[in-house]
C-alpha cells in the first residue's frame, strides 16, 4: 500500500469522478478506484463515509438521474434512514466521487476539491471538457 493511500469510489460515466481520479493521477498518485455501482455500498460505510466528510445523507444524496424521487426520497418528511436504506438498495443515489485520503474525505464536486485532502498537487490541471483549473502553490 502506498504511503499515503487514496481511495475514490467512482463512476466512470460521470465527468466530475473521471476529473478527479485523473486530477488524482495528476498529483502523483495512484488510487485505489472503486466502482461503487458494481460493487454496492453496506449501511455502515456509508454511514462513516459521510460522517467523516460532514455529510447527512440527505446531502450525499444525488437526485439527478436516479430514483429519488420515485421512491419519496424528495420529500422533507424522508428520514436519513429511508434516504440510506434506499442508497443500500439502489447504490446510484449516493452523488460522487467520494475521495478518502489520510487528510479525510470529501465530496469531489466541484472535482478540484479532491485537492484538499492531498498532500501534493499540480500547479494546473486541464479539465475534459477544456476548462483549466490554475493551482496556487502550496
Amino acid at each position: 500500500m502506498s504511503p499515503f493511500p487514496v481511495i475514490v469510489f467512482h463512476n466512470p460515466a460521470c465527468g466530475t469522478s473521471r476529473n478527479a481520479v485523473a486530477m488524482i493521477r495528476a498529483a502523483g498518485y495512484e488510487p485505489t478506484v472503486i466502482e461503487y455501482l458494481q460493487d454496492g455500498w453496506d449501511r455502515e460505510q456509508l454511514v462513516e463515509l459521510f460522517s467523516e466528510a460532514g455529510l447527512s445523507a440527505r446531502e450525499a444524496m444525488r437526485e439527478k438521474g436516479t430514483p429519488a424521487a420515485d421512491l419519496g426520497l424528495l420529500d422533507p418528511a424522508a428520514s436519513d434512514d429511508q434516504v440510506l436504506d434506499a442508497m443500500v438498495a439502489h447504490p446510484v443515489l449516493v452523488n460522487r466521487p467520494f475521495v478518502v485520503t489520510p487528510k479525510g474525505v470529501v465530496l469531489a464536486r466541484p472535482s478540484e476539491r479532491v485537492f484538499d485532502v492531498l498532500e501534493r498537487r499540480p500547479d494546473r490541471f486541464v479539465k475534459e471538457d477544456g476548462e483549466v483549473v490554475e493551482l496556487a502553490p502550496q
